[in-house]
């Protein structure tokens, strides 16, 4: 039942994905807030999906540091699955997104994304990237988006940690906004690059606010990455 379950997702998944994908052509003629809130229907219509045909919930726990924010702010999750970055462009809109450019070149897709307006950057060229990251992450902190980065720049296995980058923080440093730290367990459930999709419920936790004041983008990164890791391991 799990596989057909699974199955029915994945054709709904693709086929829906595919139409949105034509539609975000369509919309390229709107503002950009509208064309924005239109496609993340698409992925909100996703995160449901999941939860009705494969029985894949979520909690989320730290709700209130979203109602005592003002303003924009840097958020930097772990990164275990596709489902988090289909959830947290919702929780989070507007955000622009940061995200390597090849899925910019998938069909459908690609089209949506292109149309989100995300910072696709070439991570064969790791300088210009950083440039590239800071340059147009400011640029949409100053027109009042959110910026959502995934710092370890890859999707990692349950339990796997991986390097992080310090661009987040070096924005947060630069702009004096605040950075929310996100940690979840997303990948028990929707595993990466795994097809069948696993009934249960995904706790994700957001962190409290953490000032850039009077700190380096090396002391911002650590803490912020001794927060995700440490709360990861207790979900």
């Amino acid at each position: 039942m799990s596989y057909f379950r699974s199955g029915l997702f994945s054709v709904l998944y693709f086929c829906t994905g595919m139409f949105f994908g034509s539609l975000s052509v369509l919309l390229l003629v709107l503002p950009i807030r509208l064309r924005h809130k239109i496609i993340m229907s698409w992925t909100f219509m996703a995160v449901q999906m999941l939860r009705f045909i494969c029985g894949v919930k979520y909690e989320l726990i730290g709700r209130e540091h979203l109602q005592n924010r003002q303003g924009p702010v840097v958020i930097l999750a772990k990164h275990q699955s596709t489902w988090e970055t289909l959830y947290l462009q919702n929780l989070f809109w507007p955000a622009s997104t940061v995200l390597k450019k090849e899925l910019l070149n998938i069909p459908f897709f690609g089209w949506g994304l292109r149309a989100l307006v995300p910072i696709a950057i070439d991570r064969e060229n790791p300088r210009e990237a950083l440039r590239e990251v800071k340059v147009k992450g400011l640029k949409r902190l100053k027109h009042n988006y959110n910026l959502l980065l995934f710092p370890e720049g890859t999707r990692m296995k349950v339990g796997e940690r991986g390097k992080y980058a310090r661009s987040g923080a070096d924005i947060a440093v630069e702009s004096g906004v605040s950075i929310i730290p996100v940690a979840h367990n997303a990948g028990k459930f929707w595993p990466s690059g795994e097809f069948l999709k696993k009934p249960g419920t995904i706790k994700i936790v957001l962190g409290e606010p953490i000032s850039p004041e009077g700190k380096t983008s090396k002391m911002l990164i650590q803490q912020v990455e001794d927060w995700i890791e440490t709360t990861v391991k207790t979900l």
